[in-house]
């Protein structure tokens, strides 16, 4: 995960990242999210491509990543859930991302937390 310096580059589409590179870098954040299956399926790019091509910022597809992994994992008394098999599952957690931007420092505490540094 690439932390931005400031706060307000969160949630802004990189316009230095071209559509090859947004795709990669979200399928290759979808295979190592914990909680999902690693494995892409045609599907999967081809979301990747839409999510770019709606401007979708990288940030809030790598912010879905971690706050669905986060939700899965610290759920309590419950079961454990099956991995995580398409992209489309992030779908709606990215779009509550984008209506309501999450504190950057929450996701950020999250990632380090699942890392094992908290």
């Amino acid at each position: 995960m690439r932390l931005p310096a400031d706060a307000d580059e969160w949630w802004v589409f990189d316009t230095t990242m071209d559509r090859d590179q947004y795709v990669r870098q979200t399928l290759e954040g979808y295979c190592a999210t914990p909680t999902a299956c690693g494995q892409v399926r045609p599907a999967d790019h081809d979301l990747a491509v839409c999510l770019y091509q709606e401007r979708i910022p990288f940030t809030a597809v790598e912010g879905a990543f971690i706050l669905a992994a986060a939700r899965r994992t610290y759920r309590s008394g419950r079961h454990p859930l099956s991995p995580i098999r398409s992209l489309r599952y992030f779908l709606p957690i990215i779009r509550e991302i984008l209506a309501k931007p999450v504190d950057p420092g929450q996701v950020s505490y999250f990632w380090l937390r699942m890392q094992g540094r908290l």
